[in-house]
């Protein structure tokens, strides 16, 4: 028989962990169309910590990952790839990102360009987050599928632009 002296610190323990568990709940997510392609289980396993000084969530879709509280930088890989498009692109440690929404937005969504599965990043600006912050977080999880296509300017798409000096 176990003593209430030690069952009571037991207990109260178990209380503790399950009150701050609570602080933070599951960050509820739609799973992409393609969360399933193995490229996102590599992904997935190679999700950071933190994210701009944001530490990570649980969330309840496969291939998701979510940062801050609330949830400040979401992730969801699988979403379908982009073709050629005119938005505006950049290279962050390797990989290209296309902004699919305005950049003045609050809430502003980034999506990698010539991978599949595709992965899309939102950044809610509101929270004090900064695409410069978060983008190079998910340099090394995003290289592990292979790039085919890359960006271009529309200098390199233009055979009558012209460099401005």
């Amino acid at each position: 028989m176990t003593s209430p002296r030690r069952t009571l610190p037991a207990l109260l323990l178990a209380a503790a962990a399950l009150l701050l568990a609570g602080c933070t709940p599951t960050v509820s997510l739609d799973p992409a169309e393609g969360a399933n392609a193995p490229g996102c289980a590599e992904i997935s396993v190679r999700l950071p910590d933190t994210v701009a000084d944001k530490a990570a969530r649980e969330t309840d879709a496969q291939a998701t990952g979510a940062w801050g509280d609330p949830a400040a930088v979401i992730l969801r890989c699988g979403v379908p790839p982009i073709g050629a498009t005119t938005k505006p692109c950049v290279n962050v440690n390797g990989v290209d990102w296309v902004l699919m929404t305005d950049p003045a937005a609050k809430t502003i969504v980034y999506q990698t360009f010539g991978r599949t599965p595709a992965t899309e990043v939102i950044i809610d600006h509101v929270s004090g987050v900064s695409d410069s912050s978060v983008l190079p977080e998910f340099a090394s999880a995003i290289s592990t599928i292979k790039q085919t296509e890359k960006c271009l300017s529309t200098l390199d798409t233009d055979p009558t632009a012209t460099p401005t000096p």
